[in-house]
């Protein structure tokens, strides 16, 4: 059974999908915005599923908008098999993160109906909704609705910066119904597969073609309010401030010191926002809102380094005169592939020729809740100088070419599976 992967198409359809956005082209490579359910995210979508329809695939989507295009197995009643990710981005990020797995997937699909398999179980391609928190605070939430992860009625009530629910949203993108019915039942799938561009460096460094992902790191997410005392910047005297921003500077530093303190290479963490009020150049900052963003693959080393930094909390309070409020956002267990899967990918590689190297997913993706219902495995693909979410993102066409085969080899196996 000859797999032949359509590689000029593939890259076209690449290119075309990167033209859904509201931003110009970068001098340093392609600029994508497509923040979910706007109107290029709307656009991607119906454009997905005209390539879909195109092949005599079946569609549907759920209350808050996942789409599933299925190839039918010749016993369509069994647990099917499973690939796919993202089309979402955040602001002007690169064009080929998250896309690669669901355009890969599609590609995956069309070649092995292209080389004559009658797969036994049905072969599906999800593209999630909102895998980036962009929109609503709260990464891989189509994901994590699917898996039961995320109770729908939370969800219901998230919020954009506008104030409008993901309720609202959702209907007015013409997605309804109740969130509750996007959990997928028991044995949904028999098993998982996505493909991806690393987002890191190992693979380019060390010229290794293909990544196959053994675990994903465990996110976690905090907002962080801390209220001081406000004023004009040339009347309020430096020994009466409260300056909320200074303190917050140093909650900051303190941050990255406790994430290095552990010693592992895979602990991180990341202030990404930082919301200062009243924001003017001549008035004291009275509150700020900082978001950071944690990750480990041992849920147990990443909470040794919050209680680390909320015991220098406690100082700053004391010591600035200010207050500081926590929020948890989210706290997610880590993700373990499946040995069988992985074992396939290996045994794959081996017969093509492709060295490959076993790793871990230090991003989370949409394969961390997927791996709450199912067996899941992930492929990585080289990305140039481990760059992502950025406009000069890039994944070379032949890397891209070879991980889909891959995916496709693997999903022809599993779809044969009894």
């Amino acid at each position: 059974m000859p797999i032949q992967i359509d590689e000029a198409r593939l890259l076209s359809e690449l290119n075309t999908l990167a033209t859904f956005t509201d931003v110009e082209p970068a001098d340093n490579g392609t600029a994508v915005t497509r923040v979910v359910f706007s109107a290029d995210d709307l656009r991607a979508r119906a454009w997905l599923k005209d390539l879909a329809a195109a092949e005599g695939f079946s569609i549907r989507e759920d209350a808050v908008g996942n789409t599933f295009i299925r190839w039918p197995g010749t016993e369509p009643g069994l647990p099917a098999v499973a690939t796919g990710s993202h089309t979402d981005a955040i602001p002007h990020a690169g064009m080929y993160d998250g896309t690669v797995g669901v355009l890969g997937g599609l590609e995956a699909m069309r070649a092995l109906k292209r080389s004559g398999l009658q797969p036994r179980r049905s072969i599906e391609l999800v593209m999630f909704t909102s895998e980036e928190p962009t929109r609503f605070g709260i990464g891989c939430l189509g994901s994590r609705l699917l898996s039961g992860t995320l109770d729908p009625n939370r969800a219901d009530t998230l919020t954009d910066k506008d104030e409008t629910t993901l309720a609202t949203v959702c209907t007015a993108a013409g997605f309804t119904g109740s969130l509750a019915s996007v959990q997928l039942p028991e044995n949904h799938y028999h098993a998982w597969l996505e493909l991806h561009i690393e987002q890191g460096p190992l693979l380019e460094r060390e010229r290794i073609p293909l990544g196959i992902v053994t675990s994903i790191a465990a996110p976690a997410g905090y907002r962080f309010t801390i209220t001081g005392l406000g004023g004009h910047a040339g009347a309020l005297l430096m020994p009466d401030r409260r300056d909320a921003l200074c303190a917050s500077a140093e909650l900051i530093l303190s941050i990255e010191k406790h994430a290095l303190a552990t010693g592992a290479i895979d602990t991180v963490a990341t202030v990404g926002t930082c919301d200062v009020y009243p924001g003017a150049v001549n008035s004291v900052p009275s509150r700020v809102v900082l978001q950071l963003d944690i990750r480990d693959t041992d849920p147990v080393r990443r909470e040794s380094v919050m209680l680390a930094v909320r015991r220098d909390c406690e100082d700053l309070r004391q010591r600035r005169n200010v207050t500081i409020a926590e929020v948890l956002v989210n706290a997610d267990a880590p993700a373990q592939s499946s040995p069988h899967i992985v074992q396939l990918l290996e045994q794959t590689c081996a017969e093509q020729g492709i060295a490959y190297k076993k790793m871990v997913s230090r991003a989370y993706h949409d394969s961390l809740f997927m791996a709450r219902i199912a067996p899941i495995a992930m492929i990585f693909i080289p990305c140039r100088n481990g760059v992502s979410h950025r406009p000069d993102e890039y994944a070379a066409p032949a890397d891209i070419a070879r991980g889909t085969h891959v995916l496709a080899s693997v999903l022809a196996n599993l779809a044969s599976e009894h």
